[in-house]
């Protein structure tokens, strides 16, 4: 699908991008892969001047930060998620060495070193001039994929090199199935783990399985996804994961369908689960998305539960909202309130998610028509360029993006 004539160009795009279809599915050559990540403090006195980069411009003031900062404190003033991007760029260079592909691999960061301004100088020195960007975020909203394409415009702008080097970004991959793969697997053996505690017969009154992802103000989850179609009651963003939940779970539910005729017991009723979110921060009159996964879990006793699944849906690895958000805060209140808790892993370096980039990757290398691309909900395979006025910041509006029809 071309561009409306009435439409604004694609900035800083390869000339296939450029042309504002939704699917490009024409053959592009990249010189090399830009990971774009979020960034992380790596010692104590790095860590207030991080969450100082990343609430840059919202006035969240000072003891805010400082309160925040004691989960980061908590680890050493470390965030773990500078050394997953290692791990990956390290993962990635070496499932494309599997496969005889020359594309080398580039890491910039939005918020802490190394910054993606270092990533486009370093893509400058070895002369290479167009780049396909992987976001470390699978899902849409404006901090999941429009702030990382602002970013990335940003980065070119300050860097002096638009007009030298493009980029483009590969599409949303919530429902790829290299990133759902891994949570099926993390589910299953969940379940399969709580079957031996409870017995299968029982489980699906003693258990229940929460999808957690961060929640975001509820205005900007309105405005996730393109304008021209109505998600419902919290945008694309709350859809996509809902969306690839129910896949998890129906996969889920036919491996214990599988393991009860081996038995040749009864299959039970469906385990049941929801969708909650964590991490919220801002001021406490701004709506957010609900429910809390501390309030939902504290809930599930008076439902009978015994024992709670908690899967981190909107997470690629385990950042710290993971490991303090979940790992700390909701098994506590797992603990307080007499539930056995099973958090499930991320996607991080499992093969099927690395594996799955590289074909996310190759699949604008070659143009893969849309139709021919993997997206195991029906909400995909998302777009290649971001539509007209996708995922607005309900503060701050439209500012210069890449990867995406303008605004």
């Amino acid at each position: 699908m071309q561009k409306s004539e009435n439409a604004s160009p694609v900035i800083g795009a390869s000339a296939a991008a450029a042309a504002g279809g939704e699917h490009v599915e024409v053959p592009v050559h990249y010189d090399a892969i830009l990971l774009a990540g979020f960034g992380g403090p790596e010692g104590q006195d790095d860590v207030i001047p991080f969450l100082r980069n990343v609430t840059r411009g919202r006035g969240i003031p000072e003891e805010r930060l400082e309160e925040v900062a004691t989960h980061y404190r908590h680890f050493g003033g470390v965030s773990p998620i500078n050394d997953h991007n290692r791990q990956l760029k390290a993962a990635l260079e070496e499932e494309l060495g599997r496969r005889g592909i020359d594309l080398p691999v580039l890491w910039g960061n939005r918020n802490w070193a190394p910054y993606l301004g270092e990533a486009l100088d370093e893509a400058a020195e070895r002369g290479f001039t167009s780049l396909i960007a992987i976001a470390t975020s699978a899902y849409s909203s404006y901090s999941s994929c429009r702030q990382y394409r602002e970013d990335l415009w940003g980065a070119l702008d300050a860097s002096g090199t638009h007009g030298a080097i493009t980029i483009d970004k590969v599409r949303q991959f919530f429902d790829h199935p290299g990133f759902v793969t891994p949570f099926i697997e993390g589910v299953d053996e969940a379940v399969a783990a709580f079957e031996q505690e409870f017995g299968a017969e029982g489980i699906d009154s003693a258990v229940e399985v929460l999808f957690a992802t961060h929640s975001i103000p509820t205005a900007d989850a309105e405005r996730s996804g393109p304008r021209e179609r109505d998600f419902g009651h919290g945008g694309a963003y709350a859809a996509q994961h809902n969306a690839v939940a129910e896949v998890v779970m129906l996969a889920v539910e036919q491996r214990r369908a599988e393991r009860s005729a081996s038995r040749a017991e009864a299959v039970a009723a469906p385990i049941p689960w929801q969708l909650v979110y964590q991490s919220r921060s801002g001021a406490p009159s701004t709506p957010w998305l609900e429910p809390d996964i501390n309030d939902a879990i504290a809930e599930l006793p008076a439902a009978g539960r015994r024992g709670v699944v908690v899967v981190p849906l909107g997470f690629v690895s385990d950042h710290m909202e993971v490991m303090w958000d979940l790992d700390n805060e909701a098994r506590e209140t797992a603990t307080d309130n007499g539930l056995s808790m099973i958090r499930v892993a991320t996607p991080g370096t499992q093969r099927a998610f690395v594996s799955g980039l590289v074909d996310l990757v190759l699949e604008r290398r070659d143009g893969t028509p849309a139709a021919e691309r993997p997206a195991l909900t029906a909400l995909g395979p998302w777009f290649d360029v971001c539509r007209p006025a996708c995922c607005e910041n309900a503060r701050l509006g439209f500012r210069p993006a890449l990867a995406g029809i303008a605004p």
